[in-house]
């Protein structure tokens, strides 16, 4: 990654801000915004982290210590992408419309593009990264292998107990821990550079983004034109009640050559990929939570409509039942109500 600019590595040490001072400090490290509290005279500001010398990134542990409401309005102008995991206590992003719920589980990602809002419990403490827009755009564009002029703008939700999203919030956990305890090896800059373009790059590939599909493309060589479009049915039609004709069909080869294909590109069947992102969408309803989520009607609306196979395929998939997903976010919303 090209360095954008030098920021001098700072440790942040932050015990105690009142609302103005919480609120001051969070416009210097992520833009303009508007916070707003039920008991401001309750909020104690605190902020624990590291500012990265190569590309100010920003990792460390925060926690307001009362009920905070956070607004972005004027999103375009916000220079940095938040990104946050509870260790305890709850918070709600509204998001286009959406409410979804974030605990220990649950991360969110504040990309600088449209209003929002953010609540968060009063014991909410939590797992902070900011990664300024220029950084993500410089990493980006090294991934892409060419310049990008659409910025990056993340799927808000980030799974932090499955898949490669948690991976990276596990490997983020760990540096936090590490710096709490003076780490003196993030002093150094040749260990602390590459960390840093590490995560920013790992978070590209982790989570969902408008680039995803290039990305992957980038990455494991152009795909066939036959098993593009085979990839485009399965995703355009996922809900419906696809048979292995129907993909043999849309790609206009024969079978053996399907198969070849997925397993040497995907690593898997053309039926067990229709499966995985079958699983993978209900996952994500489900994750996303809302009044009223019921589990076998989002099932049913993805394919499945044995629903005990589904329910095992579910666990094995992701190592828990689907009611156990959708249980932390009833959790959740009770306690932000």
């Amino acid at each position: 990654m090209t360095q954008p600019h030098v920021v001098a590595a700072r440790d942040i040490k932050i015990s105690s801000y009142d609302m103005a001072g919480a609120r001051a400090w969070m416009e210097e490290v992520c833009g303009p915004h508007s916070l707003q509290s039920p008991q401001p005279e309750k909020v104690s500001f605190r902020h624990s982290a590291k500012v990265f010398k190569s590309f100010a990134t920003t990792l460390g542990v925060m926690e307001y210590g009362a009920d905070v409401r956070i607004g972005v309005e004027a999103a375009e102008h916000l220079d940095s992408y938040s990104l946050s995991l509870p260790l305890t206590g709850e918070q709600e992003l509204v998001y286009l419309g959406n409410r979804i719920q974030s605990n220990n589980s649950v991360g969110l990602i504040v990309s600088p593009f449209h209003s929002q809002e953010l609540m968060m419990t009063g014991d909410c403490r939590k797992i902070s990264v900011v990664i300024p827009r220029v950084t993500m755009r410089l990493a980006l564009e090294e991934i892409l292998k060419r310049p990008v002029e659409v910025p990056i703008n993340f799927d808000p939700v980030m799974d932090g107990q499955t898949g490669a999203s948690a991976s990276w919030w596990r490997l983020v956990a760990h540096f936090v821990s590490e710096q709490q305890v003076g780490g003196a090896v993030f002093d150094q800059t040749l260990f602390s550079r590459d960390i840093e373009a590490s995560l920013v790059r790992g978070l590209i590939l982790a989570q969902k983004s408008n680039y995803s599909d290039e990305i992957q493309e980038s990455l494991i060589g152009r795909l066939p034109s036959y098993l593009l479009r085979a990839k485009d049915f399965i995703h355009a039609n996922a809900r419906e009640d696809l048979c292995l004709e129907d993909i043999e069909a849309a790609a206009g080869v024969s079978r053996f050559k399907l198969f070849d294909g997925f397993r040497k590109h995907m690593g898997m069947s053309p039926m067990a990929y229709l499966k995985k992102l079958r699983l993978s969408e209900v996952r994500k309803q489900l994750l996303k939570g809302g009044r009223g989520t019921n589990i076998s009607n989002v099932a049913t609306e993805w394919g499945f409509n044995h629903l005990g196979r589904f329910a095992s395929e579910y666990k094995k998939l992701f190592n828990e039942m689907p009611s156990a997903t959708l249980h932390r976010h009833d959790v959740a919303r009770a306690h932000m109500s």
